[in-house]
């Protein structure tokens, strides 16, 4: 299985083959925020991958969008509810201020 660590949070979960950043985040209570639902309409799922990116899906043109009206756009920099695991290891990531910020914004009980 692939195990997504979710750095400053110290939060890891191992997760099915298939399973989004987005979706490891929900199922291990990281921090990461999806004000569209995760439906690649917005970037606040934003994600800095730091090891590991090899195991992820390829992004597509769609995500590389979305990605350009996203703040502070790093050659790391994936959207949480695009990148898929595809391969066991360990992918190591950083939630983006952008969307702590958003998390935050839509969980104000969890500030």
């Amino acid at each position: 299985m692939p195990t997504i660590r979710f750095l400053k949070q110290n939060i890891e979960i191992n997760v099915p083959t298939g399973t989004s950043i987005l979706e490891a985040a929900r199922l291990a209570g990281a921090p990461e925020g999806s004000a569209c639902g995760g439906v690649c309409a917005c970037s606040t799922c934003h994600v800095y991958v730091l090891a590991g990116g090899h195991l992820l899906s390829q992004p597509e043109e769609e995500e590389e969008d979305i990605l350009d009206k996203a703040f502070d756009v790093r050659a790391s920099s994936r959207l949480g509810c695009q990148a898929r695991a595809e391969a066991e290891g360990i992918i190591e990531v950083e939630i983006s201020r952008e969307s702590l910020e958003a998390y935050y914004a839509e969980h104000p009980e969890n500030s």
